[in-house]
């Protein structure tokens, strides 16, 4: 039980932090989680669970490189073959090379072959990193592959280059031609194991969908398990078992690639399950770093022989060597093109992109792991020489690499001049564009059988807002800036507009006047969330009760006619504030009007696209169509929440887009 308890509490450690990473992410998840996992090991009743090395090896790189390998673009690891060798290989035995001679001049204590260990295991940068910074800055697209590509395959260089020195030093013995030799059969008999293994792996799939087997379930159990056989079979003969797993993980890619039609719903729930499991396992990978932090400072804190201060000082010292040698390697290969296998000319990376990329080599949880793995005694039974000191600054390093990151990269990544007015619209517009598009995406991977017309219902008319975007678009992209006092001051006066048309329409007898009473309470909310901010949640959770309070009687009595005049009533609303926006329109506010009036005509679009829609739908199809709308809707939020996340969005675009997202939402369920 006491394991159980310990997994469960990690797992909504997990949790939290996402939820921490979502309101802050100018903070990297791996820091979140190594804090947290810190703050565990520090309770009295806490979580202390020892950090096997091949257990983790096995457990959480070989899946996690294994699926890199899965969505890592085979055309461009070919094309820069040459670049991304000589950035995974020799850059890492550089680092060893130039990082052991200079840690062994520091710390005369520790033994060269100790510091080439030290400088090994502290060689590889972790892949996240290259992911996130992408992400959040500005780099060439040939720089992007490169760092990826390197990412594959310097887990790998850098465990070989560890496992030599360690040997170095537990046995006195070192031989340079056996190292390279060794090297050498380990990295091509990796790949050379994992290709062929998941070939068979591969056969052995499609034997059993001719047979007759497409269950879904078999088949994803068997990708599950396939990095673990790889890397298991491939550590068994003697050579690398994280080499297999990224080979392993190509092969697949190539067989999704030729999936026959009869198993795409394969790809689709492989993604969803993936998702998953790489979340619970990147999660996992960095708490249990932080739960080793506490212990390894620790033990170095009480040591008596051993000065603090001093220590940190070598840690920084060495970290500011790394970062100085990543950006020298950087800079050699980045000048020369014909190294990338590009003949036309592309963008040079400046110094500054050359120190972003450098600081982002941020080191991980393999460096950590590896640094455990360091034995305790020696062949002739002494102890290891600095044991303790060497687990101490790599856990420091790693520490260092990742708050740095986090603190400058934001800093330097920032833009010298504010973007013009004009490509805020633009951004903006691309920023809307891809959130339905996101829907659309999210529409389609759920597509069955059993829910195809209501989704392709819902997906064209996705398909039409993205088109009304793009059209719309070129009304209020006039390089003016846009006033939001001006804006809100617009939004009212439609607001008083659609009140009065309502009225007009009871008095006339075109509309139901319980129909008018709920719309014109809608609009009382509005008007209160545009004037009054400060109570705009309890505006929000006072029509979300009454949703939810609501909803059963409205199921039962709200009838098409119904739906259908409710319908009519808005579209009417519509082009009343239309024409009063219209009246309103002055050159000095026809940017802030243009764009109001944009958002009208979309909810026009909309109200038009539906109306009559569901008059041949019967109860079933009406409620499997509005889940489809309920999955867009969600997929929506989750891209803004991306784009806000990766740095592509600032917080008051992201804002807007919510309050979009919101008032579709809304229309939606006034309407269906």
């Amino acid at each position: 039980m006491e394991l159980f308890h310990a997994v469960l509490l990690m797992l909504l450690m997990i949790g939290f932090s996402h939820v921490i990473s979502r309101f802050i992410p100018t903070i990297p998840s791996p820091l979140i989680l190594i804090a947290l996992g810190a703050v565990v090991a520090l309770l009295p009743s806490g979580v202390h669970m020892e950090l096997e090395p091949e257990l983790f090896f096995i457990l959480f790189i070989a899946p996690l490189l294994y699926n890199d390998g899965k969505h890592t673009s085979r055309r461009e690891l070919w094309r820069l073959r040459a670049p991304i060798l000589l950035l995974a290989v020799g850059l890492v035995f550089v680092t060893v090379l130039v990082g052991g001679y200079f840690i062994h001049w520091l710390i005369p204590t520790i033994p060269l072959p100790a510091a080439f260990a030290l400088a090994a295991i502290l060689s590889p940068t972790d892949a996240v990193a290259v992911g996130a910074l992408a992400k959040r800055i500005h780099m060439p697209e040939t720089l992007i592959r490169l760092l990826e590509g390197e990412s594959l395959m310097n887990d790998a260089s850098g465990l070989v280059a560890f496992n030599f020195a360690i040997a170095a030093t537990v046995t006195g013995v070192f031989s340079m031609t056996h190292a390279i030799f060794s090297f050498l059969v380990i990295a091509v008999g990796g790949l050379l194991v994992g290709a062929i293994v998941a070939l068979i792996i591969v056969w052995f799939g499609v034997m059993l969908r001719r047979g007759g087997l497409e269950d879904v379930t078999l088949h994803m159990l068997i990708q599950i398990l396939t990095p673990f056989v790889l890397y298991l079979i491939a550590e068994e003969i003697g050579v690398s078992g994280i080499l297999a797993a990224v080979a392993g993980g190509l092969v697949h890619a190539i067989e999704r690639d030729r999936v026959e039609s009869s198993m795409l719903r394969l790809n689709i729930v492989s993604n969803n399950t993936w998702s998953v499991l790489l979340y619970v396992l990147n999660g996992l990978a960095f708490l249990l770093l932080g739960l080793q932090i506490p212990h390894v400072t620790s033990v170095v804190w009480r040591n008596t022989h051993i000065d603090n201060t001093q220590v940190f000082t070598y840690a920084f010292l060495i970290f500011l060597l790394l970062v100085v040698l990543r950006f020298v390697w950087t800079f050699i290969f980045t000048r020369n093109q014909r190294l990338f296998g590009v003949e036309q000319e592309q963008e040079v990376p400046d110094y500054k992109m050359l120190l972003l990329t450098s600081l982002g080599g941020v080191r991980g949880a393999i460096t950590l792991a590896g640094a455990f793995s360091i034995p305790y005694v020696l062949q002739s039974g002494a102890s290891f020489p600095e044991r303790d000191m060497m687990i101490f600054i790599a856990a420091i390093v790693i520490l260092i690499s990742l708050v740095v990151a986090s603190a400058l990269l934001p800093l330097l990544s920032k833009p010298k001049d504010a973007p013009s007015t004009a490509e805020q619209n633009r951004l903006e517009q691309r920023a809307r564009v891809r959130i339905l598009q996101a829907a659309i995406e999210a529409l389609k991977t759920e597509q069955s059988p059993e829910n195809e017309p209501a989704a392709i219902s819902v997906i064209t008319d996705y398909q039409k807002w993205v088109q009304e975007e793009a059209m719309i678009s070129h009304t209020y992209d006039t390089g003016q800036p846009r006033c939001r006092d001006t804006e809100t001051q617009l939004r009212l006066k439609a607001i008083d507009a659609e009140r009065r048309c309502v009225k007009a329409m009871v008095e006339n007898g075109t509309a139901d006047p319980k129909q008018a009473m709920k719309v014109t309470e809608m609009l009382d909310q509005m008007e209160l969330v545009l004037t009054k901010q400060s109570r705009m949640w309890r505006a929000l959770v006072k029509l979300f009760m009454k949703k939810v309070f609501a909803r059963d009687h409205k199921r039962n009595v709200k009838h098409h006619e119904e739906r259908e005049a409710m319908k009519a009533l808005k579209i009417c609303m519509c082009q009343s504030a239309i024409a009063e926006l219209g009246v309103q329109k002055r050159p000095e506010i026809a940017t802030e009007t243009n764009y109001v009036i944009s958002q009208y005509k979309q909810m026009l679009g909309r109200l038009s696209l539906l109306q009559g829609s569901r008059a041949s739908e019967d109860l079933e199809q009406s409620d499997i169509k509005k889940e489809m709308y309920w999955v867009a809707i969600q997929a929506e939020r989750d891209m803004v929440q991306t784009m806000y996340e990766s740095g592509e969005i600032t917080r008051e675009l992201a804002s807007d887009l919510r309050g979009t997202i919101r008032d579709r939402e809304t229309a939606i369920s006034e309407i269906m």
